[in-house]
């Protein structure tokens, strides 16, 4: 739960460590923004909007964070991947979780839920664009931020991976502090 991209009131509660008709009544006051659900009384707090609600009211965000940036790699050669795991290991800001497939790469963003998922456009089962929709489709993982490593340069292609819902595009070969960075501004932003 601590890893979802939208909460009940009833989860947000429990996160908070407040009774849910608070949450309820910050929900209906505005001092917790959300949205209802289409068609019901039922209230949906988004994560980012949960952990401002937090940080204004100087609540322990501890509930949601353990201050780790969790980053699924998906590539299929092993020297991309360990380099990856490597770096950002010894870094220590992060946790790193290795896909070598698109399918993988669906399995393990549903298990792992990363903030981030690196991803290089062209796996051996699937291309880039079709694990971007993928995420993107589904609502649970809205708030994850997708970059697309890969040596393919065809302008047209990286516009339809931008389509497909990636947030930014690096080009392969690449420097690993530099990638690393801009993985700290794409989670933060």
């Amino acid at each position: 739960m601590k890893r979802k991209a939208v909460y009940t009131t009833g989860e947000a509660a429990e996160i908070c460590r407040l009774s849910q008709q608070t949450i309820i009544r910050c929900f209906d006051s505005g001092q917790l923004q959300g949205f209802r659900v289409p068609g019901s009384k039922f209230r949906r707090i988004p994560r980012d909007l949960l952990v401002k609600f937090m940080e204004d009211n100087k609540l322990p965000t501890d509930g949601l964070r353990n201050g780790k940036i969790r980053v699924l790699v998906v590539d299929d050669e092993p020297q991309v991947t360990e380099l990856f795991a490597d770096a950002m290991k010894t870094d220590g800001r992060f946790e790193v979780a290795i896909a070598h497939t698109g399918y993988d790469a669906g399995v393990m963003t549903q298990e792992f839920e990363p903030d981030i998922v690196v991803l290089d456009y062209m796996l051996p089962d699937v291309n880039g664009n079709v694990v971007c929709r993928t995420i993107r489709e589904n609502p649970e993982l809205a708030g994850i931020k997708i970059l697309i490593i890969s040596g393919m340069v065809d302008p047209g292609e990286v516009e339809g991976l931008m389509k497909a819902g990636a947030d930014d595009f690096i080009k392969k070969p690449f420097n690993i502090q530099k990638v690393i960075e801009r993985i700290i501004e794409l989670v933060k932003a």
